[in-house]
């Protein structure tokens, strides 16, 4: 044999034996196991929040006259509902409705809530003298509804910001004696 016979049959041999090694490989069917399930459940709970910017506001009372805050109170309400909810609203509201402020002391004198009032956005001032209807919240004759707004598909989840301007009017009660009058204005979304 000739050497250029030789090596076509060496590598032809071992052509043939790799073909050997790879074939069972290559016929075999893949093998698969049966498959194994995994049940998801996500949950997004329903949220309602508001949020007050800034926490506190003052008056310089006017003896007979109307007094304005000493700003506007920024009033952010954020809401994720479920798709059987129809409206969020805002209330504002004093626990007491002949008791907004108090000038504290042994003989407390006090400021209804006839004669504070509030506007959101570019409303008319009202007085904090509604009482709550259903399981709204607040107190009878204490409190104002701020905003009611409808809840759809496309905003069940959103958000908003609503400034409320505050004032004082004292033309009801122009014997109000000198002093610092201090009270809690509550404020409280609900979503039915």
């Amino acid at each position: 044999m000739s050497n250029i016979v030789k090596k076509i049959s060496i590598k032809l041999a071992v052509a043939a034996g790799l073909v050997a090694l790879a074939s069972p490989a290559a016929f075999c069917q893949a093998l698969d196991s049966s498959p194994a399930q995994v049940s998801l459940t996500a949950t997004l709970s329903e949220a309602l929040t508001i949020s007050a910017t800034p926490g506190a506001v003052s008056f310089n009372l006017v003896s007979g006259g109307t007094a304005t805050s000493s700003a506007p109170v920024a009033i952010t309400t954020t809401w994720v509902l479920s798709s059987a909810r129809s409206t969020v609203a805002l209330t504002g509201w004093f626990s007491n409705a002949a008791q907004a402020l108090s000038s504290g002391g042994a003989t407390p004198v006090y400021i209804p809530t006839s004669e504070v009032l509030g506007k959101v956005g570019s409303g008319t001032y009202t007085a904090f003298t509604q009482s709550p209807t259903g399981s709204a919240p607040g107190a009878a004759g204490a409190s104002l509804v701020m905003f009611t707004q409808a809840i759809n598909s496309a905003n069940v989840s959103s958000n908003r910001t609503d400034n409320l301007n505050l004032e004082i009017n004292l033309a009801s009660q122009t014997q109000l004696p000198a002093g610092t009058y201090n009270g809690t204005l509550n404020l409280e979304a609900e979503a039915l």
